[in-house]
């Protein structure tokens, strides 16, 4: 007996009616290659387009030939516009499927992506907590690691926060094993860490925290992070805790009470307008797990609470928000500062930082992998640079570091200036410890990231 094939899901269809389809307003995407099957057995490499901001999960697949398309959908070009301008037998056929599958995925600007993003906003706003994200994944992957790819849901919610917590250790002894100093003395006032998935940056991690598992339990935890998808063109501050598998940190909602009452109406408007970009922002989330892991909980069975906020590139407008219109970085530290010394106790701050970013994934030329004498020199002109702009921060340089970044125009991409920056002004230490550095780099050499762990005193 034949089987009837599955239907084919139908191909949205271009609505000649809708304003925004006619003159399509594209919203920040990311490309990425996607191989594709032809009918006669071949392999092609097509273009993907998916939601820089991951507030769309769907990807619309198209011919590479449309990334000179793409640039044109700004809002201000009609269909006939855009043809008229690209030629080369660009149909208006085409470019009408093209535009309606975009629409469909939420990837330009219209009622569909409205509709998704106030119901990212609405999710967000009805909950104390931000629930787990890329921590559940590492949780989940370790118990199917420990018991097979057939592991239950079940199975992994019970075992993820004990095999999360065995591979945090088991991190930190490997890290710590030949170090003369395998703790720290007193709690630092402020540490450098990175936001590396723990499979590539564990080293840095476990390089700070595992020396922090004996020292004083702070009081609280002020988190900085890099602000990666989201639409503020400044401080971006989160009213939430954080949930991972293995617990939750509850919000410190006495310093962000001081912090808008610092900043007055206006500007806490401002810290918290995009508060929606922490939805899926990873640089805060995972460091919640070692904060856990190595501070426990306190008497009353809370690990320490928490507040966290994203920080532009000082480097790219002195400091002022991208647009004029958000949060700057100068307000915003007096009032963390004036917060801090409030509410009294024992404050760390955490700088969630990764460095350079180098390699053809990010647009440099050359390939990094392999002993050719072009690749070791290029990796070792990157760690050079590193080691410079550490040395920078060591010495308390922070003015010095942003000036050498903009005048260099960020020659190898550090994605967390703006975080370092604030949390240095905030203490204004006496001393730094450049603990650790290591870069990760994949066997092609597409992509080389680096991070340090740092420990900042007062």
């Amino acid at each position: 007996m034949s089987q009837t094939p599955p239907e084919q899901p139908a191909q949205p269809a271009f609505d000649p009616n809708a304003a925004h389809q006619n003159a399509p307003k594209l919203r920040r995407i990311r490309g990425v290659p996607v191989p594709v099957n032809t009918p006669d057995g071949k392999q092609v490499t097509m273009l993907g387009l998916a939601d820089a901001q991951q507030i769309s999960t769907k990807m619309v697949v198209t011919h590479p030939a449309f990334q000179t398309v793409l640039p044109m959908m700004d809002g201000s070009r009609s269909l006939d516009q855009i043809i008229s301008e690209v030629g080369k037998g660009l149909q208006r056929p085409m470019l009408e499927q093209l535009v309606a599958q975009l629409d469909d995925a939420g990837l330009i600007v219209g009622p569909t992506y409205e509709a998704l993003a106030q119901k990212m906003r609405d999710d967000f706003d009805a909950n104390d907590t931000l629930p787990p994200g890329s921590t559940a994944q590492m949780a989940d992957l370790l118990v199917s690691q420990a018991l097979g790819e057939n592991a239950t849901d079940e199975q992994k919610k019970e075992m993820g926060p004990q095999k999360l917590a065995e591979q945090m250790d088991a991190w930190i002894d490997d890290a710590l094993k030949d170090s003369e100093s395998p703790s720290l003395e007193t709690l630092p006032a402020g540490i450098i860490a990175p936001h590396l998935d723990y499979v590539r940056g564990w080293m840095n991690y476990a390089h700070i925290y595992g020396r922090m598992r004996v020292v004083d339990r702070p009081d609280r935890i002020v988190i900085l992070g890099t602000n990666h998808f989201g639409q503020s063109s400044g401080i971006c501050g989160c009213d939430k805790g954080y949930e991972t598998p293995l617990g939750v940190c509850q919000l410190d909602s006495e310093l962000l009470e001081g912090l808008m009452g610092s900043l007055g109406q206006e500007q806490g408007e401002q810290l918290l307008a995009n508060r929606f970009d922490h939805e899926n922002e990873h640089s805060i989330e995972l460091h919640i797990p070692w904060i856990q892991h190595v501070f426990g909980k306190d008497d009353a069975g809370n690990y320490p609470k928490v507040f966290a906020a994203l920080i532009h590139d000082p480097t790219v407008n002195n400091g002022e928000s991208y647009d004029g219109n958000g949060l700057a970085l100068d307000p915003f530290v007096e009032a963390l500062k004036g917060a801090i010394s409030k509410v009294g106790g024992r404050t760390l701050v955490v700088s969630s930082a990764d460095l350079s970013h180098v390699g053809p994934a990010f647009g440099d030329q050359q390939v990094l992998a392999g002993d050719d004498e072009q690749a070791q020199q290029f990796r070792m002109k990157v760690a050079q640079h590193d080691q410079e702009m550490l040395r920078l921060i060591a010495d308390l340089k922070i003015d010095d570091l942003i000036g050498s970044m903009a005048w260099q125009q960020n020659p190898t991409r550090w994605c967390s200036i703006g975080n370092i920056t604030a949390m240095m002004r905030t203490l204004e230490p006496s001393q730094v410890d450049v603990l650790n550095y290591a870069a990760t780099m994949d066997p092609q050499g597409t992509a080389f990231v680096s991070s340090a762990s740092v420990a900042v005193y007062r």
